[in-house]
C-alpha cells in the first residue's frame, strides 16, 4: 500500500529583503544621476554653455565700404554704390501665409514667388524654383537697388533675407579709364577686389579694415532676436587722389583717337607732365578700357601701356649724348662736326642718316636740330661706354620710375659691359635700349627743369575718413646734368622746333622745344618691320610748365615723328596750356646756328 503523501505549502518570499536591494540600486543610480547633474550644472556649467552658445553663434565679415578715386580737382572717376543681394531661406518661405479679412491669399515658396518676380524683373518661374527646397539662404537675385529692396521689405515676406553689398561705379566711363583701373569679382566672399590700375595698386588703402557681426541662430536658420549681437563697424577706406586732370585727360583722349584715325596709327600713348612738380596731368593709351565693362576691350589693352609698353626711343634720345657731351665739357652747343650720309667707326660699324644730303657741316646744336646719327656718333665717341651708360641711367633709362601704376616697366637697358661692337654706338641715338613713353618724358623733365629729375607720381595722397591728407612719399629730386647744360639744351631744343624737324610742334604765342623720333619695332614675329614715330616736347620753353610726349605705333600717313607725332603735341599741348592759364611766352628766343663755314 503506497504511503500517502503530504502536501507541501508555497515559500512565501521576502519582499523586504527585494526592496531593501531595488532601493539600494534605485539610491545608486540617483547618486549617479545627481553627481552628473552637480558636474553638468555646477563644475562644467559655464563649458557646456559656451559650447552650446558656440554652436549657436554666427560670424559674418562685413566688407569697409570701398572709398573714391578722385582727379586733383575731386572730380569722382571711382565711387561706390549702395545694393543688396537677396537670399532665401526656404526651410521658412514653406510656412510663409497672408491672409486679408482672416482669409489666406497667399501661402508658400510659389506664391511668395508670383508676388516678388515682378519686383526683381524675374520670370515667376525661374523664382520658383529657387524658392523650394531645404537650404537656409540661397540667393534669388543680386545687385539691387535699395529702392527695389524697399519694395520688397514693403510685401513682408517671411524667409527673405537681404545681404548689404555694394556696386563700383565709373561715372566718367573710358575717361582715364587705364589709369584708374576696374574690379573683379572676390573668390573669398562678397564684394570686390581690385584688379587693375590704381584699383589694384591702392587696393588696401581704398578698402579700409572690415568688421564682423556675431548672432545666434536658431536650429531652423532664423536669428534668435533675444540672442547674443555683437558688431565690429567696419573702418572706411581713403580716397585716393589722382594728380590727373580730368578735362586735361579727357581732351587729349579725344585727340589721340583723332590722330590715330587720321595717320592710320595702330596704337598711340602720351604723357602730360607737369615739368615743375613731377604730377602727371593725363596718361593716355588710344582705345582706353571703360572700367564699367572691361570685358569689352581686350586683355592686353586694359592697362596703361605708357608705363608698361617699351620701344626703342630712337632720335629723341640723342638729347641724352648731348647732355653728356656739354656736362663732360667734350663739346660745346658750337662745336662744329662733319656730318657725311655715312659713317664708319674704329671698329668697322657703319652707321647711315636718314636721308642722304651729303656731308653736312654742322655745329653740335645743328646734330640734333638734323637729327643726324652720323655727327651723333662722332660726339658720342669721345666719351667712354661707362660714361655713356652711366647718363642713361643718370636720365632714368632701366628701372621703373614708380609713377603709382602696376605693371609698370623699367624697359631694357643692358650693362655696358655687355654691349657688342654696334651697341655702344647705337645707345648714342637712342637703339639698343628700349623705355616707355613715360620714360621718355621723364628725360625732357630733367631737361626743362634745370637738370633736376623728379619722381613722377600719378597719385598726389590719400584722403582720409577723417578729413586729413597724407601727401604721397616721393623720392628726393636728383640733379642729373647742371643747370648751364640743362639751359643750353633747351635752346638746342628750341632749334628743332624752329627750323629743324619739329616745325609742326609749333604754338601760337609759346615757345616750344622738343625733339622727333623714328625708330624700328618688333612685330608679332619678332622682326623689326614696325614704325615707332614720336615727338617729345616741352612749353613754354622759356618758362617750362608742361612736358608732352607723343608716342605712335606704326603710322600709314608718314613713318616720321616730325608729320604725324609733332602736330598731336601742338593740339594736346596748346589745350593743357590754357586749362592751367599759362600765360604766353615773353620774348624770342637766341637760337644757336646750326651750321658752320
Amino acid at each position: 500500500m503506497a504511503s500517502a503523501q503530504r502536501s507541501v505549502a508555497p515559500t512565501v518570499g521576502k519582499p523586504v529583503k527585494r526592496q531593501r536591494i531595488l532601493a539600494v540600486l534605485l539610491l545608486a543610480l540617483l547618486v549617479v544621476f545627481a553627481g552628473r547633474l552637480v558636474l553638468v550644472q555646477g563644475v562644467q556649467a559655464a563649458e557646456l554653455s559656451q559650447e552650446a552658445l558656440a554652436s549657436r553663434l554666427v560670424t559674418t565679415e562685413v566688407d569697409s565700404e570701398r572709398a573714391d578715386i578722385v582727379d586733383r580737382n575731386g572730380v569722382v572717376l571711382a565711387t561706390s554704390v549702395k545694393r543688396y543681394n537677396v537670399g532665401v531661406n526656404q526651410k521658412l518661405i514653406a510656412q510663409f501665409k497672408r491672409t486679408e479679412n482672416k482669409q489666406v491669399v497667399a501661402e508658400g515658396p510659389l506664391d511668395a514667388a508670383k508676388i516678388l518676380a515682378p519686383i526683381l524683373g524675374l520670370k515667376e518661374s525661374e523664382l520658383a524654383a529657387k524658392m523650394v527646397g531645404d537650404s537656409t539662404f540661397k540667393y534669388i537675385a543680386k545687385d539691387i537697388t535699395p529702392e527695389t529692396w524697399e519694395l520688397i521689405q514693403e510685401e513682408n515676406i517671411y524667409g527673405i533675407e537681404p545681404e548689404p553689398t555694394s556696386e563700383r561705379i565709373y561715372p566718367n566711363g573710358d575717361i582715364a579709364g587705364n589709369v584708374v583701373g576696374f574690379v573683379a569679382g572676390n573668390s573669398d566672399g562678397p564684394g570686390v577686389r581690385g584688379a587693375a590700375g590704381t584699383e589694384l595698386e591702392y587696393e588696401d588703402e581704398l578698402l579700409g579694415k572690415p568688421g564682423s557681426i556675431t548672432y545666434e541662430k536658431g536650429g531652423g536658420g532664423t536669428i534668435i532676436p533675444t540672442g547674443t549681437h555683437e558688431e565690429t563697424p567696419a573702418v572706411p577706406g581713403s580716397t585716393v587722389v589722382l594728380t590727373l586732370d580730368r578735362d586735361i585727360q579727357w581732351q587729349t583722349q579725344k585727340l589721340v583717337e583723332a590722330a590715330v584715325k587720321k595717320t592710320g596709327t595702330e596704337r598711340a600713348m602720351v604723357t602730360v607732365e607737369d615739368v615743375q612738380t613731377g604730377e602727371i596731368l593725363a596718361l593716355v593709351d588710344s582705345g582706353s578700357v571703360d572700367p564699367n565693362d572691361p570685358g569689352a576691350t581686350d586683355a592686353a589693352k586694359r592697362g596703361a601701356g605708357t608705363v608698361s609698353t617699351v620701344f626703342e626711343p630712337g632720335s629723341t634720345g640723342k638729347v641724352i649724348t648731348m647732355a653728356a657731351a656739354l656736362e663732360e665739357g667734350i663739346a660745346t652747343p658750337l662745336s662744329e662736326y662733319k656730318a657725311p650720309y655715312k659713317y664708319t667707326t674704329s671698329n668697322n660699324q657703319t652707321f647711315r642718316d636718314s636721308h642722304d644730303a651729303g656731308t653736312q657741316k654742322l655745329t653740335l646744336a645743328g646734330v640734333l636740330v638734323q637729327s643726324s646719327n652720323t655727327g651723333t656718333v662722332q660726339i658720342g665717341e669721345k666719351l667712354s661706354p661707362e660714361t655713356r651708360y652711366d647718363y642713361l641711367t643718370a636720365f632714368g633709362f632701366g628701372e621703373p620710375t614708380n609713377v603709382g601704376l602696376p605693371d609698370e616697366s623699367g624697359g631694357i637697358l643692358h650693362p655696358w659691359e655687355e654691349w657688342d661692337g654696334r651697341t655702344k654706338y647705337a645707345v648714342l641715338f637712342g637703339q639698343g635700349v628700349a623705355v616707355t613713353a613715360l620714360q621718355t618724358a621723364q628725360v625732357y623733365q630733367t631737361v626743362a627743369n634745370g637738370g633736376v629729375r623728379l619722381q613722377p607720381t600719378i597719385v598726389k595722397g590719400l584722403q582720409h575718413p577723417d578729413g586729413t591728407f597724407t601727401p604721397r612719399e616721393l623720392d628726393e629730386p636728383t640733379r642729373v646734368v647742371s643747370e648751364k647744360t640743362a639751359s643750353e639744351l633747351m635752346l638746342m631744343l628750341e632749334d628743332v622746333t624752329e627750323d629743324g624737324t619739329g616745325k609742326k610742334a609749333q604754338i601760337d604765342g609759346y615757345r616750344v622745344a622738343g625733339k622727333t623720333g623714328t625708330a624700328q619695332a618688333p612685330d608679332a614675329n619678332g622682326k623689326l618691320s614696325k614704325i615707332i614715330a614720336s615727338f617729345v616736347g616741352v612749353a613754354p620753353a622759356d618758362n617750362p610748365r608742361i612736358v608732352v610726349s607723343v608716342i605712335m605705333y606704326e603710322p600709314k600717313t608718314s613713318i616720321y615723328g616730325g608729320e604725324v607725332a609733332a602736330p598731336l603735341f601742338k593740339d594736346v599741348s596748346t589745350f593743357a596750356l590754357q586749362a592751367l592759364r599759362v600765360p604766353p611766352s615773353g620774348t624770342p628766343a637766341k637760337l644757336y646756328p646750326t651750321t658752320w663755314e
